[in-house]
């Protein structure tokens, strides 16, 4: 780990984009501890078990039937910031292509100030925005635990979805919460594979999901001849309500799934999200970790009220079609949404 020379990658970031994205990468690395994935062929073996019997465990109580990805990957922190950020890249395609766009709806370049700016003011925000991404990918890079990725906004629309394990992350947390590493381990397994499981049985919703993010930073980034439109609210809320049911669908489904005791790892995970110190507490805030927080306990909340009136399986009844995603108002009155869609 180097500061100096994470700095020194952020100062050179170049381009014609508003991100460098490889020095963004290299700076989130050279500031980071990549920590150890040295594990025993035990321990490697534990991971695909916990894997697959929640594969197993959750087809049982959920009734869904899924695929998990071929390849389970156990990682460093520097191989999730590989890993994660041509998610990040793909977001951003679109300020990218606005950023580069040579000028008005014929096509002409207008090199004004006014227009353009002048090119030492966009070298300047290179180099801020390039930081800010690096401070982002080191700051999750130390703290994601696992990963499902769906591959959302991918190029290649047939490419494999991925299922990541942090592993020094795991170990490290398992530690500070006082918690046995392998029920640890198992039960973040149990999270993630509850993803797969959602994406599984609602094929639709990797598009659905896609079109509310294109919506919105399209509106952020230009209509006719580059002007932005601003935010496009529905798109944003839809985009919220849809997370939302992801993360609560997950928190719930992995606890009544598991096969052994997890109140005392719900508590303390529960602490941990909401706790650390000033500078954590910061970056969270700055990350909006803050609102997805709020994503996991309102989601779960929906959910447990469904779960507790109708069953766990009547609750993965918002998979069947994107009509059966709740509204915001349905997050807050899950009983309105029981009525409306009778699972």
């Amino acid at each position: 780990m180097d500061i100096l020379r994470s700095v020194r990658a952020v100062a050179e970031a170049e381009g014609p984009g508003v991100v460098d994205w490889d020095r963004a990468a290299s700076a989130a690395k050279e500031a980071t501890d990549p920590g150890s994935i040295a594990i025993s062929d035990a321990e490697r073996a534990g991971y695909a078990a916990d894997v697959r019997d929640a594969r197993s465990r959750l087809t049982e109580v959920a009734g869904i039937e899924f695929d998990v990805p071929d390849t389970v990957e156990v990682q460093n922190r520097h191989h999730w910031i590989d890993a994660s950020v041509g998610t990040f890249r793909r977001v951003m395609d679109p300020i990218e292509a606005a950023a580069a766009d040579p000028g008005g709806p014929d096509g002409t370049f207008d090199a004004t100030p006014a227009k353009r700016g002048p090119a030492f003011a966009q070298d300047v925000s290179r180099v801020a925005n390039t930081g800010s991404m690096a401070f982002a990918l080191g700051f999750l890079s130390r703290n994601v635990l696992g990963q499902y990725d769906p591959l959302l906004l991918a190029d290649e629309p047939d490419a494999d979805h991925g299922l990541y394990f942090v592993h020094p992350n795991i170990v490290a947390v398992a530690s500070a919460l006082d918690v046995d590493y392998p029920r640890f381990r198992r039960w973040i397994a149990f999270h993630e594979v509850t993803h797969a499981a959602e994406f599984g049985a609602a094929p639709w919703l990797p598009e659905y999901l896609e079109s509310r993010v294109e919506r919105g930073v399209e509106g952020m980034v230009g209509g006719e001849g580059g002007v932005s439109r601003g935010l496009d609210p529905d798109a944003f809320a839809e985009l919220q309500a849809a997370m939302t049911a992801v993360e609560g669908y997950a928190e719930v489904l992995m606890d009544r799934a598991f096969d052994g005791e997890y109140a005392d790892l719900r508590a303390k995970l529960d602490e941990r999200r909401g706790g650390g110190g000033p500078v954590r507490r910061l970056a969270q805030r700055l990350l909006g970790l803050g609102l997805k927080r709020r994503q996991y306990e309102r989601g779960a909340a929906f959910f447990r009220h469904v779960a507790d009136e109708r069953g766990i399986e009547a609750a993965g009844a918002v998979w069947e079609r994107a009509e059966n995603l709740p509204t915001g108002d349905e997050l807050d009155d899950p009983d309105a949404w029981i009525v409306r869609v009778d699972p």
